[in-house]
């Protein structure tokens, strides 16, 4: 148990002089590999070695001189956390899914006493499921090698590794008698798995060809291969109950639940708990996964994620935990449960004490692992007994839907972690982690966790954002250090994120003015920090980490101004101002088109990527044009023109901007000034349907986008910075 004793102790003894320490602990070749991917001009300035871990937690160990340092560590991890804190401590360097600088200094710094760590926390967890959707659904080796790298610094040891689970699956359901056909009405497409994974959704995007089948189930061995080398312990999936509607007709004997409709689509069928053959299926499903992948003993399930279980009964939610976690220890006597606490939060209303106490009481202590996912806003692990005694994780989500937000909330990140270290109800809070939709925008968030990771004590923010933009930029520049405070007590100090109008589909309603922006007092802030980091150009321009903040920053500050134009547009259409409508309408065009040209000039921020991406993993062209498919409509439509879950996933992305928010901004200009001149009344309903058939229309092109970035972030920045900065 983590308690705030255990806790003070080991910050206490986490940086003092020892020596003689015993050689253990990782694959040292894994190691020193792991440092010649991430520094590779560099590593042969370091040694690897390893110690033993400390009661079951994670040990590193930093000592060097003469320009040469010795990492060591219990883990591969742990030699990534130790790399980690000597880049950021001493070198003022860091790494970075978004921009990174490593610019370390000749020679390397001295540690002298020699730096020890223990770890605090046992688990350190990344991924929500729906992360290998919205972020992760069209990665290759080389995607998953760079992220994995930047989990080990960032101290993950637990990350859920859930590729390629439709081979097992379908080994599984072809022994049970199942066709190929009746497969295909069952797997989901590839911009949807996880939706079908946790049993939302059947078929939607579908079908995936053997040829998807058979290249993912080879990526997750090397996945899980790299993770297990470096001392991670992959999450792998456990059978939650979710079977394909075909499987009544192959055993009409059994009992099936039909669940309620998830956000529209039709409803999943689901084996009932208490069924034989529940237990036969989630068996036979771990043993033909352990066999292809491996097992670390940890299978992640969540029944029911977003859909309430058909009976409130605590007798049935004892037998359905009971089923769950019995279908793991058939195949491993050794399974760890673990668990998403979302549902006690999704779902409160159901999810009363008695039901609660139901589930989790199903389990013993030991055998399950909960994760309690949205600890930055809403937290459940103090509503729930601290999950009835089961091991948990502190954990954010960060980024829902992966959409295009900077923001962060990191004092309630701050204050909440180390709040509930200290708070002697946490129970057995074993860990922390990422549990992220999409990986986001916004690398403060994860930097700040990371430390915590280590140390989660008190801080000061103001003094940790400053040190941040050091190392963020490797140097101490006080305009660049300025515009991070200002960050820290705006974008920063909210742990949702912002929607921009500029991707909402348009409607003429008030209901428009409820649109979350920021008041003009927030928005000069965040122009007034967009200039401080311009202020600093001559100092940091061509650092790649200096100049995705000037994007990220100034893309935030123009989309944010969307709502104006909007709202000067509505008012002069019910004056009957034709003039004013098209100025107002042109001005919120131009604002479209200047964040595409903004955010061409960054990697980030490309849709040509993220569709070019879809395609290589076709085998034929129809194939092709089914994966882009799926990449346009996810970022869309999200589901039919009817469904309720567009721009759920809303991207500002160059290409995306300019073709699909621009364009269906520009038709419905048209549309307003048409019936303006017409002396027509708004026809709600009339442009609801056309303009969902646009969208579904879009999403069935083929037209290549950029991969590549275009322009020079900081003269378009310093451009539109003259633009905007001054309205």
């Amino acid at each position: 148990m983590i308690t705030a004793t255990r806790i003070c102790g080991c910050i206490a003894a986490c940086v003092v002089a020892l020596s003689g320490a015993a050689s253990a602990g990782p694959d040292v070749p894994a190691a020193e590999a792991l440092l010649r991917r991430v520094i590779p001009e560099r590593a042969g300035e370091f040694a690897v070695e390893g110690v033993p871990a400390e009661e079951g937690l994670d040990v590193f160990e930093i000592e060097g001189a003469d320009g040469r340092v010795t990492l060591r560590g219990s883990s591969g991890v742990a030699v990534g956390m130790a790399l980690r804190e000597y880049l950021a401590r001493w070198c003022n360097a860091s790494l970075s899914l978004w921009g990174s600088q490593l610019d370390l200094p000749r020679p390397l710094p001295e540690v002298s006493p020699k730096v020890r760590v223990v770890v605090p926390f046992r688990d350190r967890y990344a991924f929500n499921y729906c992360c290998f959707s919205y972020s992760m659904a069209w990665w290759d080796w080389p995607e998953w090698e760079r992220a994995i790298d930047w989990l080990a610094l960032q101290g993950i040891n637990m990350p859920l590794a859930v590729t390629g689970q439709e081979a097992i699956w379908q080994a599984v359901y072809r022994n049970m008698g199942l066709s190929d056909d009746e497969l295909d009405a069952f797997f989901v497409g590839p911009a949807y798995l996880p939706f079908g994974w946790m049993g939302c959704i059947d078929g939607w995007g579908g079908p995936l060809s053997d040829h998807w089948i058979d290249r993912h189930r080879e990526l997750q061995r090397r996945i899980v291969a790299r993770e297990r080398e470096l001392g991670m312990r992959p999450a792998l999936q456990g059978f939650t109950g979710h079977v394909p509607r075909a499987l009544m007709q192959h055993f009409p004997e059994a009992t099936f639940q039909q669940l309620p409709s998830w956000c529209n689509f039709p409803p999943t069928v689901f084996v009932d708990p208490r069924d034989p053959l529940f237990q036969r299926i989630g068996k036979a499903f771990i043993d033909e996964q352990t066999r292809q992948f491996g097992t670390d003993h940890l299978y992640a399930a969540d029944t029911f994620i977003e859909m309430p279980p058909p009976s409130n009964e605590p007798a049935f939610l004892d037998a359905m935990g009971k089923a769950v976690h019995g279908a793991m220890t058939a195949a491993d006597p050794e399974a760890v449960w673990v668990m998403q606490g979302w549902i006690f939060f999704n779902a409160a209303h159901f999810w009363q004490p008695p039901q609660t106490a139901a589930l989790l009481g199903s389990v013993p202590h030991g055998r399950m692992l909960v994760l309690d996912l949205f600890c930055e806003s809403n937290p459940v692990w103090d509503k729930t007994e601290a999950f009835h005694g089961h091991d948990w994780c502190w954990s954010i989500v960060q980024s829902f839907g992966d959409q295009t937000s900077l923001h962060g909330g990191l004092a309630q990140i701050a204050q909440g972690l180390v709040g509930a270290v200290n708070d002697r109800r946490h129970g057995n809070l074993r860990g922390t982690g990422f549990l992220m939709e999409g990986f986001g925008h916004s690398p403060a968030v994860y930097d700040l966790m990371a430390d915590l990771m280590v140390r989660p004590v008190e801080l000061s923010l103001p003094d940790w954002i400053r040190a941040y933009a050091r190392r963020r930029y490797g140097q101490s520049v006080p305009a660049a250090e300025d515009a991070w405070k200002v960050l820290l007590d705006t974008v920063y100090n909210a742990p949702r994120q912002s929607r921009s109008l500029v991707c909402s589909r348009p409607v003429l309603a008030p209901a428009k003015s409820r649109e979350n922006s920021p008041d003009s007092s927030v928005r000069r802030e965040i122009d007034a920090a967009w200039r401080m980091l311009l202020d600093a150009r001559e100092a940091l321009r061509g650092k790649d980490a200096y100049e995705y903040d000037v994007v990220n920053v100034a893309r935030q500050a123009i989309a944010s101004r969307a709502h104006e134009p909007y709202h000067r547009l509505a008012a002069a259409y019910a004056a009957g101002n034709a003039a004013g409508v098209a100025e107002a309408g042109a001005e919120l065009l131009g604002l479209v088109s200047d964040l595409d040209t903004l955010v061409a000039t960054r990697r980030e921020f490309l849709l040509g990527t993220w569709t070019a991406s879809a395609r290589r993993w076709a085998n034929n062209a129809e194939e092709a044009a089914r994966y882009e498919w799926n990449a346009r409509n996810q970022i869309t439509l999200w589901g039919p023109p009817d469904g309720v879950l567009a721009d759920y996933a809303a991207k500002q992305w160059a290409g995306l901007l300019r073709d699909f928010y621009r364009g269906r901004w520009e038709l419905f200009v048209q549309r307003v000034q048409e019936s303006l001149a017409g002396d027509t009344p708004w026809d709600h309903e009339a442009w609801n349907a056309e303009i969902r058939a646009w969208e579904d229309a879009w999403t069935r092109k083929t037209d290549a986008y950029p991969t590549a970035p275009e322009g020079d972030s900081i003269e378009i920045a310093l451009r539109l910075l003259e633009k905007y900065g001054g309205r």
